[in-house]
């Protein structure tokens, strides 16, 4: 019989994942089962607080569905998505800089030709989007996919609005042969992360916020490129120093321009007052590749 102690309980766990065939799994298990044990030591939880962080955990499960998910809301909200994003991704100077993807990505989001409107209607006032995707050489990247996504200037996502149906206010583009893509949508506002569940109310609890400042949402990939996810922050919004989920970086922040009229990069006349929003993305080259 094996009677294990406070200061022998960890080891053996440890030593119990020594048949574990995945040495990856295996690092990260025990990792897992030594940071935890620390935190039980530092902290010493009562039984009630123990099993009422089960309980949040739980209800964070079951708040967790096709249109929400409740984990990545939590991973945000505690900077570790941030942190992932970090350590995964140390941009070379001179390449856009990456940021969280968020809980509202959709992978099947329709195609547009260059200079279409996402907005699908919604109300707002016009905002014109125009992005360049260069290498690292700065040269410009034809065909590259350009994901775009955001909110409405209520603050909400069409998959928080099931009254108008899907893929409000996202799309998909191709990059022409100089690297650009344009497009309408409607100035995006600030807003606050989904606060009705157990995020929310960890958020009140801990006496912080659940704003996040206005922003467009970039996925881009191309071959021969890593995959970029990032955001494009509006200058002067409220909420840029005390954004919920820590992913407002200065670089990517741009002001919008109010113009009165203009032209789009095909040519085609703009007749009406709109927001300007320019962008340019450079990507990195996958590792062993340019």
């Amino acid at each position: 019989m094996r009677e294990f102690t406070e200061d022998t309980l960890t080891d053996a766990v440890v030593r119990s994942f020594e048949a574990c065939g995945d040495p990856r799994l295996k690092e990260v298990l025990a990792s897992l089962v030594r940071h935890i044990h620390d935190f039980v030591r530092e902290v010493e939880p009562s039984e009630a607080e123990w099993m009422a962080a089960i309980g949040f955990l739980t209800r964070t499960g079951h708040t967790c569905d096709e249109r929400r998910q409740e984990f990545i809301l939590l991973s945000d909200a505690l900077g570790v998505s941030m942190l992932v994003d970090a350590v995964n991704h140390h941009a070379p100077e001179g390449a856009t800089e990456s940021t969280v993807q968020g809980p509202f990505y959709v992978e099947r989001a329709p195609e547009f030709e260059r200079g279409a409107d996402i907005s699908g209607g919604v109300p707002g006032e016009p905002l014109f989007i125009e992005a360049t995707v260069r290498s690292a050489e700065g040269k410009p990247i034809a065909g590259a996919t350009v994901d775009v996504w955001q909110s409405d200037d209520e603050g909400h996502y069409d998959l928080q609005r099931p009254d108008l149906g899907e893929f409000h206010l996202r799309g998909r583009f191709r990059a022409d042969e100089m690297g650009r893509v344009w497009l309408w949508s409607i100035v995006p506002r600030f807003y606050p992360i989904p606060d009705d569940g157990p995020v929310g109310e960890l958020l009140r609890a801990s006496g912080r916020h659940p704003f996040r400042p206005a922003h467009v949402h970039f996925l881009i990939e191309a071959p021969g490129h890593e995959r970029l996810v990032t955001h494009v922050f509006v200058e002067g919004d409220p909420y840029l120093d005390s954004d919920a989920v820590f992913a407002v970086k200065r670089s990517l922040v741009r002001k919008l321009e109010t113009r009165a009229s203009g032209t789009e990069p095909d040519g085609k006349p703009i007749g009406r007052a709109h927001a300007h929003l320019a962008y340019d993305f450079t990507l990195r080259p996958v590792s062993g590749v340019g």
